[in-house]
């Protein structure tokens, strides 16, 4: 007979944890090994859901096989062709079964810290909650020599956050941080609206979110560089950018109005609240 593993339960989770993942085999037992490490400390409230996104190495094979003992707590969808982030995180979306849904890069470079920071909000009644690289409180911590990269990074994500909002009536200035959660009812109301497959899901998402109507809270965080490279190319920029363009003429035709929402927005905190 087989032993009981620890991290196996039928309970339903409260969270779950959505990592989109793409060919992501150089750094996968990496990241392994720390989400085992956090379902252990969380205990039964969390379930993690790992979606591969058409990937072409060992990642599917890998997950599968490592995610068979923990069937319950750590589960893997596969599918081919590669779709996009996008598609990625909305299938996650539809098939998560916690109170509170939270999708980040599958790196993790984001800690956990900071993942429970985005749930914590959750938790308060937010119905969603984003991390933001430019609020006040967060914090950037950088190896010595990629101080360069980083100031390149930053500016990209301003430009672009900048030429976002010529377009669509988001308020927020970082749409592209790797972290961002959202209540059962958010996703049960917002997810028959998005349709982005790629990158530019995340403007989609926000679009969604100010024409219903909730208030997106924003949380500052600890972000890390540990030497990768972005894959931000001009060729994906250039998709984004096309896809921005779709989504203002999806929304200029109506297609973010639905009926109204069944609960009353929770009310966006203040920035020092929303830091908890």
């Amino acid at each position: 007979m087989q032993s009981a593993n620890p991290l196996r339960t039928r309970s339903q989770p409260e969270i779950t944890l959505i990592l989109p993942t793409y060919n992501a085999a150089p750094f996968l037992a990496q990241t392994w090994q720390a989400i085992l490490a956090l379902l252990e400390r969380v205990g039964d409230q969390w379930e993690i859901l790992f979606v591969c996104d058409g990937c072409r190495d060992t990642s599917a094979d890998s997950l599968t096989r490592w995610a068979a003992p923990y069937q319950d707590r750590i589960r893997v969808l596969s599918y081919h062709p590669n779709r996009g982030k996008g598609y990625a995180v909305r299938t996650g979306l539809s098939e998560a079964r916690g109170q509170w849904c939270l999708f980040t890069d599958v790196d993790l470079a984001y800690g956990f810290d900071e993942i429970e920071r985005v749930a914590e909000a959750l938790r308060r009644g937010a119905q969603v909650a984003i991390a933001s690289r430019v609020h006040p409180e967060s914090r950037l911590l950088l190896p010595s020599g990629l101080e360069g990269y980083a100031y390149r990074r930053y500016l990209q994500s301003l430009v672009f956050s900048r030429v976002v909002r010529q377009f669509l009536p988001i308020p927020q200035r970082d749409t592209q941080a790797g972290l961002k959660g959202l209540s059962a009812g958010a996703v049960e109301h917002l997810l028959p609206l998005l349709r982005c497959n790629g990158f530019a899901f995340d403007c989609e998402l926000l679009t969604a979110c100010q024409v219903a109507g909730f208030p997106v809270v924003e949380i500052p965080v600890l972000v890390r560089h540990e030497g990768r490279t972005s894959t931000t190319s001009m060729k994906s920029m250039g998709r984004m950018l096309r896809d921005i363009w779709k989504i203002r003429r999806r929304l200029r035709a109506g297609a973010f109005h639905r009926s109204p929402l069944p609960f009353a927005p929770w009310p966006a905190p203040s920035p020092s609240r929303a830091a908890g």
